[in-house]
């Protein structure tokens, strides 16, 4: 029985992990986990904000303007920093500001972009509102295959248009 044991034990492979290899294995979970909670929270909130679009667009113009101010600021302070080293003039008037306040707004500012599902489609284009409603995947989320029977399902429709239209205006021609 204990040889039977101990040759079935060599004959298995069993995956040895050193620490750091776990480390990363659970790290990667963990990140996987938090990425997929706040896709969740994104969804959940964008669609309760699609059926408030005045305050949807609040919130977005919001986010956008604290985003690109925490840009420039944080611009403006590695310039200031560069020109106080290089001579000791400062040109820039952010001296009277922390360190942290660009990256703050960049971060809070990236923060409501994500959570309102704003941050793709506000530098892409988007259609934000309607797939909110509709419960729709964004189309950075969705893969090439739906994209691509969507674009056929709409040259379908447009067929179907231009054959009722000509129906119609034969209909029309044979009343007049």
């Amino acid at each position: 029985m204990i040889r039977q044991l101990a040759e079935a034990a060599k004959r298995r492979v069993i995956p040895v992990f050193s620490f750091s290899e776990a480390l990363k294995i659970s790290t990667k979970n963990m990140l996987k986990r938090i990425v997929n909670y706040f896709d969740k929270l994104e969804d959940k909130v964008r669609h309760r904000l699609s059926r408030q679009p005045i305050l949807y667009a609040f919130i977005g113009g919001t986010g956008v303007i604290i985003f690109w101010r925490g840009v420039w600021h944080l611009n403006d302070f590695v310039v200031a920093e560069i020109l106080k080293k290089s001579s000791n003039v400062s040109a820039i008037g952010v001296d009277s500001l922390p360190w942290w306040d660009g990256a703050s707004s960049v971060i809070a500012g990236g923060a409501m972009l994500l959570i309102t599902g704003i941050l793709v489609p506000s530098f892409i284009g988007n259609e934000v509102i309607i797939s909110g409603i509709r419960k729709e995947k964004k189309i950075a989320e969705k893969t090439e295959e739906e994209v691509e029977t969507e674009l056929e399902k709409i040259k379908s429709v447009e067929k179907e248009m231009k054959t009722v239209i000509e129906k119609l205006s034969g209909i029309e021609e044979k009343i007049v």
